[in-house]
């Protein structure tokens, strides 16, 4: 695929994850829109393709999950693209998702956009990539208009990273992700802040589907605590709000965390 013709990139961040990645390319093969694909590898030798971004990882670091999308902003320009598709590895697209992000973005420039996005289950396996809208029951924490439907909406706060796309002057004009987030949590919803404070609007496009395949986890994440409880501090710091605050109460329940005045503070264990 020719650089010049195609100016639309799908950028995805990976460690590990090797089978959601290929199912990941699977449901992007089966897209109608000309696209580029861009892949970064977050310290993971064994991710391999004709662009894919290395993102070295220090030692027993937290995963640089800002640094590496802005790595894959930066190649996808690099190659031509102009509109930017963000998709979660572990996120299948929805038949017709890319070209409905392009569609939009070309409508709105200065719009960040975010499709519905469905957990899949363990049951729902194995995916019927020919025929997902089948198990299509997105996430009821977010806005999820219907196929055909764009709606806006100026609710920052429940910006998400696993499906999104915006064109890539604003993408410069938000900055892209700030690297000061390390590891898991918040970078997303900072991302969506600054984007606000730059005038930029919030769409939810109903064409624009995504698939989480299932995996394993913990609510509360505890796996991540660090890394929650920092970065939830960085974005205190600058917005003057808790972001995650479901998860910090959680973990405060279970003895994790205690509040200190206006601040968390992880417990070290006895």
């Amino acid at each position: 695929m020719s650089p010049s013709v195609a100016v639309v990139a799908v950028v995805s961040v990976v460690r590990g994850r090797r089978d959601h990645l290929a199912q990941q390319e699977r449901s992007l093969q089966r897209q109608d829109a000309a696209h580029l694909r861009v892949v970064v590898s977050l310290g993971d030798p064994d991710v391999e393709g004709p662009h894919v971004v290395a993102v070295a990882v220090p030692e027993g670091d937290a995963l640089p999950l800002a640094a590496g999308r802005n790595a894959g902003a930066a190649r996808a320009e690099e190659l031509g693209a102009t509109t930017l598709v963000f998709l979660d590895v572990d996120c299948l697209a929805g038949a017709g998702t890319v070209a409905a992000y392009a569609a939009a973005v070309r409508h709105e420039p200065r719009t960040v956009w975010s499709g519905p996005v469905t957990y899949l289950t363990e049951q729902d396996r194995p995916y019927p990539l020919d025929d997902l809208q089948r198990l299509d029951r997105p996430h009821p924490a977010r806005p999820a208009p219907g196929p055909g439907q764009r709606w806006h909406q100026d609710t920052w706060e429940l910006f998400w990273s696993l499906s999104f796309a915006t064109s890539t002057a604003a993408w410069h004009t938000i900055g892209g992700f700030d690297e000061a987030y390390r590891g898991y949590g918040a970078e997303d919803t900072d991302f969506g802040q600054r984007a606000k404070a730059a005038g930029l609007r919030l769409g939810w496009l109903g064409d624009a589907r995504a698939y989480h395949q299932h995996h394993p986890t913990q609510d509360p994440p505890v796996q991540h605590l660090h890394d929650v409880v920092r970065n939830a501090r960085t974005f205190h710091d600058r917005w003057g709000w808790w972001p995650m605050s479901g998860w910090l109460s959680a973990f405060e329940a279970r003895g994790l965390v205690r509040r200190v005045q206006d601040d968390w503070v992880v417990m070290e264990a006895r």
